[in-house]
C-alpha cells in the first residue's frame, strides 16, 4: 500500500477548519480508500451510496443524520444530490457536533450543487491518481507509462496494466456515465474521446472533430467539457497578459492521466512509448499534471503568441507567477522564448523541467531542475 501522506495532511487541515469537505476526483483513483483512513467502513457514520444498505438507512436522510457525532463520511453522493440541502441545514447547528466529508466521483454537478448549497461552509479537494513524491522517483517511467490509477500502476506487469485501463474506460462509458444522467452513446464519444489523443499537448480546434465525426461544434465542445468535468482531460486555459501581440485564445488539451493516454493511443511498454511520435507530448503532459499536483496552484494557465514565443504551464498562487517549460532532453538551454515571456509576463521565475539528474541556473530566475527534484520539492518556487 502506497501511503498519501500529502493528500492525507490535506483533508485533515481542511476537516479542522472546514465543517463539510469534498473530496473530488474520479472513479477508482484512492478516494475511498483515503477516507477509510479517516473512519472504518464498518463505523454508523460511515455511508457508501453504492451499497443496499446505506442507501436504505437514508432513506429518511434527516432522521439518520443529526444525532450522528464526529465526522460523518458520505461516498459516492453524486447518486443523491437531494442530500446538499440537508447538509446544508446540519453544518448551520451551533454547537456543531459533526463534521462531513463527502466522496464523489467527478460528477459535472457535483461542485455547482455544492457551491450553491453549501456556500461558505464547504471546503473543496480535487485529487487524481498517485504522483511521482508517493511513488517514488525509481518509479519515474513506470508511472509516466501506466498513470497513476492505483490498480493500474500496482498491476503485476504491462498487459495486466494495459487490460485494466482498457476495462476502465468501457465501464467508465458504458455505466459511469449513464449513471450520471449523461446520454450520450458510447461508441460515440470513445471516437471522440480517441480523437482528442492526437490533440492531446496542443491548441484546441473544434471544427476539425466536429467535421470529422459529423456533428455540430457546440456537441463537441459538449464532448469536451463533458470529459473535462469528469477529470479525464484538462484545459488548460490560455493567460492573456496586455501586450501588442497576438496571443492565442485558445485552450490546450492534455489527458490528466498518461496511461489512459497511452492505452488509446496503443502504447503498451516502455519501448513503444520511446518510439511513438506522441512521446514529446505525452511527457509534457506527465509533467504539467505533476506541477500541478506538486504545487497545487490558485490557477494554472498557458500562454504563446501567433509569432511562436511560449511558455508551457504558467501557476498563480500567493500572488507569483511562476512558469514551467517541459524539455525532454539530457541539458536544456536558455530559448528565446523563455526571456520574452520572463520579460513580457513579469514571471517571478521559470523552472525548465527535465529527466536529468543535476539542477543548474540558465539565468538568475531561469533554472533547469530535474523532475525528481521538482516533485519532493517545487512548491519551494512560490517561496
Amino acid at each position: 500500500m502506497i501511503y498519501r501522506k500529502d493528500l492525507h495532511e490535506r483533508i485533515t487541515q481542511a476537516l479542522d477548519r472546514s465543517r463539510i469537505v469534498v473530496l473530488l476526483g474520479p472513479r477508482q483513483c484512492g478516494k475511498t480508500t483515503l477516507a477509510r483512513e479517516f473512519l472504518s467502513p464498518d463505523s454508523a457514520n460511515y455511508f457508501d451510496l453504492e451499497d443496499p444498505v446505506s442507501l436504505m438507512r437514508l432513506e429518511e436522510p434527516m432522521t439518520a443524520l443529526r444525532e450522528l457525532e464526529g465526522l460523518v463520511v458520505i461516498d459516492e453522493i453524486q447518486r443523491r444530490a437531494e442530500l446538499f440541502p440537508i447538509l446544508r441545514v446540519l453544518a448551520d447547528r451551533n454547537p456543531l457536533p459533526a463534521r462531513f466529508l463527502i466522496l464523489g466521483s467527478a460528477s459535472p454537478d457535483l461542485l455547482r450543487q455544492s457551491s450553491e448549497s453549501l456556500a461558505g461552509r464547504v471546503e473543496v479537494i480535487t485529487m487524481g491518481g498517485f504522483d511521482l513524491a508517493e511513488v517514488g522517483s525509481e518509479a519515474s517511467a513506470k508511472l509516466w507509462l501506466r498513470g497513476g490509477f492505483p490498480d493500474s500502476f500496482t498491476a503485476a506487469n504491462e498487459s495486466d496494466s494495459f487490460s485494466w485501463r482498457k476495462n476502465f474506460i468501457q465501464t467508465f462509458l458504458e455505466r459511469d456515465l449513464p449513471q450520471a444522467g449523461i446520454s450520450i452513446a458510447p461508441m460515440a464519444l470513445f471516437r471522440f474521446w480517441s480523437m482528442l489523443a492526437h490533440y492531446h499537448g496542443q491548441v484546441w480546434n473544434a471544427a476539425e472533430p466536429a467535421k470529422s465525426l459529423g456533428v455540430s461544434q457546440p456537441t463537441v465542445r459538449r464532448y469536451l467539457d463533458l470529459l473535462t468535468g469528469f477529470f479525464m482531460v484538462r484545459q488548460l486555459a490560455p493567460w492573456h497578459a496586455n501586450l501588442k501581440k497576438r496571443q492565442v485564445k485558445s485552450p490546450k488539451i492534455y489527458f490528466r492521466d498518461s496511461g489512459l493516454l497511452h492505452q488509446i493511443l496503443g502504447i503498451r511498454s516502455e519501448k513503444d512509448l520511446l518510439g511513438s511520435p506522441k512521446c514529446g507530448a505525452s511527457w509534457e503532459g506527465y509533467v504539467i499534471e505533476e506541477a500541478i499536483q506538486t504545487c497545487q496552484p490558485d490557477e494554472s494557465y498557458f500562454w504563446g503568441t501567433h509569432n511562436g514565443a511560449e511558455i508551457d504551464l504558467i501557476m498563480v498562487k500567493d500572488g507569483r507567477l511562476i512558469g514551467v517549460e517541459c524539455k525532454r532532453m539530457d541539458a536544456p538551454k536558455l530559448t528565446p522564448s523563455m526571456q520574452i515571456a520572463m520579460e513580457d509576463l513579469k514571471l517571478d521565475r521559470i523552472a525548465v523541467i527535465y529527466p536529468g539528474l543535476k539542477r543548474y541556473p540558465l539565468t538568475d530566475k531561469i533554472e533547469a531542475v530535474p523532475l525528481q527534484e521538482f516533485s519532493r520539492s517545487g512548491e519551494e518556487l512560490f517561496r
